[in-house]
């Protein structure tokens, strides 16, 4: 994959890039300001990208609003947030848009290479890669969906591993049941969301819904 790395910590951005290097992927720009980032991402339109929220030269959100202008121009462009911070109303805005391959997490959440390399290759491939912790700030101030009032409890419990980007193998490994049974669940979970057959990114749709945008 072609990535770009934004990161304005020296240590962290070289390590990640090296992280990335060894498991076979090319990191064609690296970034440390939020207009670097921006530039990075239009010019290289990289098949995926990591994104530290706070940057120079305000560190406030600058990661973040770089990762949703980009968006703007190219949607659908795959982004992977890294951060120490949750910022709600910009995390939302950056899942709004309904057009997949975007991840949440939090650098304190990430334990080893291959979970962090898993996220960045589902987020790559139009999928979702949400932090639970990241779930949890966003769900904190929303008031519940009616749509998700109607799901049982073992059907919420699926929908929230889906919102962290798990498979439906992985969701009944953690859940310890069967892929056929998560799959039922995932159907009927479609159906009282209102969620049709022929919508091509249901998974990320149920998620929005999750994480009730507003």
């Amino acid at each position: 994959m072609r990535i770009v790395v934004a990161e304005d910590l020296y240590l962290l951005r070289d390590g990640m890039v090296r992280l990335l290097q060894a498991y076979g992927h090319q990191v064609v720009a690296t970034a440390t300001t939020g207009p670097e980032t921006l530039d990075a991402l239009r010019s290289w339109r990289p098949d995926v990208s990591v994104i530290d929220v706070r940057m120079p030269p305000n560190h406030s959100d600058e990661g973040l609003r770089a990762a949703l202008a980009a968006r703007g121009e190219m949607p659908g462009l795959p982004v992977l947030i890294l951060s120490q911070h949750v910022e709600q109303l910009y995390a939302r805005e950056l899942l709004a848009d309904g057009s997949g391959g975007v991840g949440y997490l939090l650098k304190e959440s990430v334990f080893d290479a291959d979970q962090f390399i898993d996220a960045l290759e589902r987020v790559a491939g139009g999928g979702t890669a949400m932090d639970p912790a990241v779930i949890a700030t966003l769900l904190s101030n929303t008031s519940p969906n009616r749509g998700l009032k109607q799901l049982t409890e073992r059907e919420y419990s699926v929908l929230g591993l889906m919102a962290e980007g798990l498979s439906n193998q992985a969701i009944g490994r953690r859940l310890f049941l069967s892929e056929s049974a998560i799959s039922k669940y995932t159907t009927s979970m479609f159906d009282k969301l209102g969620i049709t057959s022929d919508d091509t990114n249901r998974r990320v749709r149920a998620v929005l819904t999750y994480l009730n945008k507003p």
